[in-house]
């Protein structure tokens, strides 16, 4: 028999690109269930504000590029010092593209990979960084994407993106060697300003394909993160998923 204990449920948990959809959900419902929650977005929206008279002593929300190293690392001090140490994270922070490849620009490209992928890679090595060297274990999930799965016109460095971060996850849900555990949630296409680049056709012609005959909903996919924040469980280096059947 094993000695090594598990990974107890995250008591504080940091959510990027949490103004609003998907992000904003995932705050809302930790809140309600007692966690303490930090999160930041480029702008903080009514909707948090809200969120912060509600839970004051529960809930640490900033104005954050992430891609900004040293605003999202002064932020993560910050945290620490009103909420205790961070061992959970949700990356959650993404931008959309709007173009076929060819006619997307190298700029462009470079920076859905800054923000994508480089940015929740390096705010995930300092949060680690600072976990583990107090002995600590934690939990993250990053928010990836079905079209790092599939292919899909118009997304492709998007998909990049995505895909590298599911690659990312289960090289150090290795690394950690169960310390932490690291999963993905890899939703379907939501209704909102990031799939606007399908166009309704394509959009209707994706839902009468999902079995279950709709789109994603941030509701199909918060029960899924809480469960790889706060529940005890075996799940390590996943990606989970959560389409409604679309990519079977």
């Amino acid at each position: 028999m094993s000695d090594f204990e598990p990974v107890p449920p995250a008591s504080v948990v940091l959510v990027s690109g949490a103004s609003r959809g998907l992000g904003l959900a995932i705050v809302a419902d930790l809140l309600e269930r007692g966690v303490k929650v930090a999160a930041f977005a480029r702008t903080v929206t009514p909707e948090l504000e809200k969120l912060a008279s509600k839970y004051p002593e529960e809930a640490h929300f900033g104005s954050v590029d992430v891609t900004d190293e040293k605003a999202a690392q002064a932020f993560v001090k910050e945290v620490e010092a009103r909420l205790g140490v961070i061992d959970g994270l949700v990356n959650n922070a993404a931008i959309g593209q709007d173009s076929l490849h060819v006619h997307t620009s190298s700029d462009r490209i470079a920076q859905i990979i800054e923000t994508n992928l480089t940015a929740p890679l390096v705010l995930t090595r300092f949060v680690l960084r600072r976990l583990i060297g107090k002995g600590l274990k934690g939990r993250v999930v990053n928010v990836t994407s079905i079209c790092g799965q599939r292919g899909y016109q118009g997304l492709v460095a998007y998909s990049a993106t995505k895909g590298g971060l599911d690659a990312a996850t289960r090289s150090l849900a290795r690394e950690l060697g169960g310390r932490v555990l690291v999963n993905a949630v890899a939703p379907g296409f939501f209704a909102s300003e990031m799939s606007a680049v399908l166009g309704a056709n394509q959009l209707e012609s994706i839902a009468r394909r999902t079995p279950s005959g709709a789109m994603t909903t941030p509701e199909d996919v918060v029960p899924t993160v809480r469960m790889l924040l706060l529940e005890q469980t075996n799940i390590n280096g996943q990606s989970i998923v959560i389409d409604g059947g679309g990519s079977i």
